[in-house]
């Protein structure tokens, strides 16, 4: 197979050079080289690290069609389910609060428990059972409950099913960066990053239908008491999420056919089914592929086939010890097998934990903060709130887009614009604490909420990347759970903290800044490295 290795370099600009033919058609801009040759020996798998390639030479000799394309979209659905849920359950808050008089932030922290339990689950998981059972039941859960939720007949049952519905919504991206990024072609991996405009359409339809359900169906804020009746609003809108969310689990699970992770099917021994995934999507794509199982077994059968060969244990007893395994803490110590990745899966991890924190340590924060300086909300009508609501979740779009176009770019790549981007969000939160008039203060918030939407495109793309894919599913949801514990910390704090003071809001931005700092440090840049 070594002859048959794409002859790629990057060239003296930092940009892949082309290859220009191979197997008779001609192939877009190629990745200069795997990720795996920037890692210190025994990082991967000698084995494992020669399949891997064998078969992302096999899924770019297929290269971007129509499979790539609607995964695009049912993978996406879990980028929007993940930020229309905490932007839903914002702005369900205020009635729900006024129906059940309760105070503090209960529901909250049933969502962020909920989200916790899901990154956990299904990021691990999907190490274990594949990627395509967690795939086919996240949305299945966000559905069923939400749609239960609009009927609670009590705070406490609300709480109960939001942090079930969040544990589906946890769930999600996780699997979905896993699923895309490894049936993505090198030289496409960008979209990953891109993929992040489905963040920006969740926070746009969950405002816009709630612009046209909930201000005739509710309760005034200033309403002495609250019946159920003339309270309706936020339950109409949670039925109508939840029934959207079956829409697009029935669209995931009977529309489009998901195929097993070709790399997670050879990393569990399954050679035979990977080759055979690669050639249902190479006829998906009206291509055919050359890929021969041959050509992943040699590397188990020819002890000199690869560096590091270690001959495969085929007894009875191996087997079931490698079943044994797959439940054990061998995906989580393989992220730190060797210095650099031990760094590398640090920090990223570091990175989500603080970002998990400082959002919602500032908007828990910035409206009691601004309310006693004596900001102008404006006039105070609904008309006003959702406008500036909606406004806010478009500036979303091209700020996934951007960050496509920035990870990419030479000299910069993931962890410059990640770092870029992270500092920039941590400005603009400063700036917003000047705020004395509705205007103002949604002029800072557009400039924080176009940047933090390039920061977590970045992220999102940038931390699947980093692990192999045997891995990457448990990486992924250490990640996210990180993020979701240190989530949970931030409703905490407002219990007990000043909220009068401008120094949460401080502390917030701050930890923006450290973020936009530690990602520079992190020592593998996947800009231009194929992800194994």
């Amino acid at each position: 197979m070594a002859d048959e290795r794409n002859n790629t370099r990057v060239g003296t600009n930092g940009r892949d050079d082309i290859d220009e033919k191979k197997h008779g058609h001609i192939l877009e801009r190629t990745e200069s080289r795997p990720l795996s040759d920037i890692l210190p020996e025994g990082a991967v798998d000698p084995v494992y690290q020669a399949k891997a390639e064998v078969l992302n030479r096999a899924i770019q000799e297929i290269g971007f069609g129509k499979y790539q394309a609607f995964l695009f979209v049912v993978t996406g659905f879990g980028w929007l389910v993940d930020n229309l849920w905490p932007i839903s359950l914002s702005i369900i808050l205020a009635p729900v609060v006024n129906e059940f008089h309760v105070r503090g932030p209960f529901l909250t922290l049933s969502q962020n428990v909920g989200l916790l339990v899901g990154a956990v689950v299904f990021g691990l998981g999907s190490d274990i059972w594949g990627r395509r059972v967690s795939f086919n039941t996240t949305l299945l859960i966000v559905g069923i409950f939400a749609t239960a939720a609009a009927g609670s007949p009590a705070f406490t049952c609300l709480c109960v099913l939001a942090a079930i519905w969040s544990i589906g919504v946890g769930g999600n991206l996780p699997v979905d960066s896993a699923i895309f990024l490894e049936f993505l072609p090198g030289t496409h991996q960008y979209l990953l990053t891109v993929l992040s405009i489905w963040w920006a359409f969740g926070q746009l339809l969950a405002s816009l239908v709630a612009w046209a359900i909930l201000p005739n169906r509710s309760c005034p804020q200033t309403a002495t008491t609250c019946a159920k009746k003339d309270n309706m609003g936020w339950r109409y809108f949670v039925i109508t999420m939840g029934g959207l969310m079956l829409v697009l689990w029935g669209i995931r699970f009977f529309v489009f056919h998901l195929h097993e992770s070709p790399k997670y099917l050879m990393g569990r021994g399954r050679d035979a089914e990977a080759v055979e995934v690669v050639h249902k999507v190479a006829a998906y794509n009206g291509k055919t592929s050359n890929l021969t199982l041959e050509d992943l077994t040699k590397f188990d059968q020819e002890p000199d086939a690869v560096e590091g060969h270690k001959a495969l244990d085929t007894s009875t007893k191996a087997a079931v010890q490698r079943n044994v395994e797959k439940f054990s803490a061998n995906h989580i110590k393989s992220l730190f097998r060797t210095r650099t990745l031990a760094i590398s899966t640090s920090l990223i991890i570091l990175i989500w934990a603080i970002i998990g924190l400082a959002f919602p340590l500032y908007n828990a924060f910035v409206p009691y903060y601004l309310a006693t300086r004596g900001a102008d909300f404006g006039d105070g009508s609904v008309y006003i709130t959702y406008r500036n609501q909606v406004i806010l979740s478009v500036l979303g779009i091209p700020g996934a887009l951007v960050g496509g176009w920035a990870v990419d770019l030479p000299y910069v790549g993931r962890k410059g614009a990640l770092s870029i981007s992270t500092i920039l969000t941590g400005v603009f939160l400063f700036a917003g604490t000047t705020a004395r008039t509705s205007d103002a203060l949604l002029g800072w918030n557009c400039g924080y909420t176009f940047t933090s939407n390039i920061m977590y495109g970045v992220l999102y793309a940038m931390t699947p990347e980093l692990f192999p894919t045997k891995d990457r599913g448990t990486g992924n949801g250490l990640a996210s759970t990180a993020n979701r514990i240190f989530g949970i910390m931030a409703p905490i704090i407002a219990l007990y903290a000043d909220l009068t003071t401008a120094v949460p809001i401080w502390v917030a931005g701050s930890l923006f800044l450290l973020a936009g700092v530690i990602s520079l440090l992190v020592p593998l840049e996947p800009r231009g490295k194929t992800s194994l």
